[in-house]
């Protein structure tokens, strides 16, 4: 017996509204997969993002169009399954990184180790995650500050109102703050809000510029007081140089960059050319997030706050606690399926 897919359509509300600089939306629609491999079975998970074009109906009809080839392969190591799935799905990184993810779910679970276990890292070592507050009110940002105390906060920018809004958080809390932009600046805005943000005592600044605007990120490059991290400017392997020199550091998503085994190879090509690496969520439960926790000892920030903001969950095995998040010690992701999804198909 080979690889059996079985998967479910999720659609999994948020506690609150969630804002960016590009929209909002009150649910995540996202695809959890499982492949049975020998009764050994993996867990992966794709959000459906609208601004990278990606649904969960495409990636269905892409696993349906493809089912026998995905269940054919002989399975012997993650790596290997990686290299013909991308070629197997090459426009689709979003569901080669679910079955990436359930690949080495069933590979910690036949070697009877947690994912970080079988990286030899030291889980105690991850850098703590920050939480997200999306844009809002001032006074409505502010209460979710209050309802969830937390050292350290994402801040999602890209408004006329930016340098208020921070100027009225900090006020409220000493905590480390974070600031991510989505691509909502241009050059000019960049240039005058990062001095002020330096005063904020902001630790760094995510994707202040539209992805495609090189130009002006060498420009906030050589000026900026702060560090710039790449995020729609790096989606995948082939990012990580072109970013050198025009960010200090990139954002890695799994689904963006089509999974684990490119996020490891990622990571370390970053680190080969001295930059920061953070490993960044796009809102998925705690099956896509536990993909990220075994990767966080092997970089310097965490945005894996995931789970926090929906109201509905599809899996335990996450422990969370003033932004450290802690995976337990069962093989694989260590993730349990709760009963009313475990029936895929």
């Amino acid at each position: 017996m080979g690889i059996k897919i079985q998967y479910r359509h999720n659609n999994l509300k948020f506690r609150y509204p969630f804002t960016i600089s590009k929209g909002t939306k009150t649910h995540q629609p996202s695809l959890l997969v499982e492949l049975n491999f020998n009764g050994v079975k993996g867990y992966g998970e794709a959000p459906a993002i609208t601004y990278y074009d990606v649904t969960v109906e495409k990636m269905i009809t892409d696993i349906e169009r493809k089912k026998a080839f995905i269940e054919k392969f002989s399975f012997t190591h993650p790596d290997r399954y990686w290299h013909y799935l991308h070629h197997l799905f090459p426009a689709n990184p979003f569901l080669v990184a679910a079955l990436d993810i359930a690949a080495w779910d069933i590979y910690g679970k036949l070697k009877k180790q947690p994912l970080y276990g079988l990286w030899n890292t030291d889980i105690s070592a991850a850098p703590l995650t920050d939480y997200t507050i999306g844009i809002d009110s001032i006074e409505k940002m502010l209460g979710k500050m209050e309802e969830k105390p937390w050292p350290v906060y994402k801040i999602k920018l890209g408004t006329k109102e930016d340098i208020a809004i921070m100027e009225a958080l900090r006020k409220h809390s000493d905590a480390v703050f974070r600031v991510d932009a989505n691509a909502g600046w241009t050059v000019e805005e960049a240039l005058d809000i990062l001095p002020v943000l330096q005063q904020l005592d902001v630790e760094l600044v995510e994707q202040p510029l539209a992805k495609d605007n090189w130009e002006g990120m060498k420009i906030l490059y050589e000026q900026s007081p702060l560090p710039l991290i790449a995020d729609e400017s790096c989606a995948g392997e082939a990012d990580v140089k072109k970013c050198r020199g025009y960010f200090h550091g990139i954002n890695i998503k799994l689904t963006k960059c089509s999974g684990i085994t490119p996020a490891l190879r990622m990571i370390a090509e970053a680190k080969q050319l001295d930059m920061k690496v953070m490993l960044g969520c796009m809102n998925e439960s705690t099956v896509g997030t536990a993909a990220m926790v075994h990767l966080s000892p092997q970089v310097d920030y965490m945005d894996a706050d995931g789970p926090l903001l929906l109201e509905e969950d599809i899996a335990e095995g996450l422990h969370y606690d003033f932004g450290k998040i802690m995976p337990t010690a069962a093989p694989g992701l260590g993730v349990r399926i709760r009963d009313e999804v475990a029936d895929l198909g």
